[in-house]
């Protein structure tokens, strides 16, 4: 497992260096945040990715279902949350009514590394047009499943396992069997599965967006992901078309998608 996932500090510190120089202008290629916008991140961990947002002058509310990780956010970001302008709800998404629950919906709606661990995505992209306000967007970040780590085996334990790329493509039986042989807690491996039934292609991705009824505004993929600058120091690179066609080297992809019946601002 590489440190940044253990020091819960240090990658709210990435994550908010990747969204200020990465996310936010790639939602400003089709979205003016100016001035103040209601923000909504779903699946928000420490914060990160939502206080660079709310930095920017926004007001924000990040969604997790962990309550361990809500309570670290609220501790990391204790002051803007004095301020009014930022809150963190430990909540699933499905049992949320916003005509309820929210006294404002959202101009925009952030997943960033999220939308591949989420069950029925069939079902929950669609059902976050509820919370958007007419010309609202909604950024997706993510790991395409055939990217060489598309099934985030860089969190095992074993030092050697979580550098082997494109291991969660093997059969499952044979990926469970090898992560038994490398020690893996049970509770790792089930992990792992979880993450192989949840992984989101780029093609599916589309279809969902596009049978949901909405609309594709922007998209852009990275041979080299932003979030590598940090992690490794490499240099964030994007992909060129002709190698965006070969699926094994798709590291990572960022799109922007709105409801299509609204008009984006």
């Amino acid at each position: 497992m590489f440190e940044y996932h253990k020091d819960k500090q240090r990658y709210l510190e990435l994550t908010y260096r990747v969204t200020d120089r990465y996310v936010i202008p790639m939602i400003e290629t089709v979205k003016k945040l100016d001035p103040s916008l209601h923000i909504l991140e779903i699946g928000s961990g420490e914060g990160g990715v939502i206080r660079a947002i709310v930095d920017r002058g926004h007001r924000g509310l990040g969604i997790e279902l962990s309550p361990g990780r809500v309570a670290l956010a609220k501790e990391f970001h204790q002051e803007v949350i004095r301020q009014g302008r930022l809150d963190f709800w430990s909540k699933n998404i499905y049992a949320i009514d916003p005509e309820r629950d929210f006294d404002e919906l959202f101009d925009v709606i952030v997943l960033k590394d999220v939308i591949e661990h989420i069950p029925d995505q069939e079902r929950f992209i669609p059902w976050l047009k509820q919370y958007l306000k007419p010309g609202g967007v909604v950024f997706f970040g993510f790991p395409p499943w055939q990217m060489p780590f598309g099934g985030h085996q860089q969190v095992l334990s074993n030092r050697w396992l979580s550098k082997w790329p494109y291991l969660h493509l093997m059969p499952w039986p044979w990926y469970r069997t090898l992560l038994r042989w490398g020690g893996e807690s049970d509770g790792k491996i089930a992990g792992m599965k979880e993450v192989r039934d949840t992984g989101i292609s780029i093609e599916r991705f589309k279809h969902i967006v596009h049978a949901s009824g909405m609309k594709l505004l922007a998209e852009r993929h990275w041979l080299l992901n932003p979030v590598y600058e940090s992690k490794f120091n490499l240099k964030a690179t994007g992909q060129a078309a002709f190698i965006r066609v070969i699926f094994l080297l798709r590291l990572s992809t960022l799109s922007l998608v709105c409801d299509e019946s609204h008009q984006a601002g």
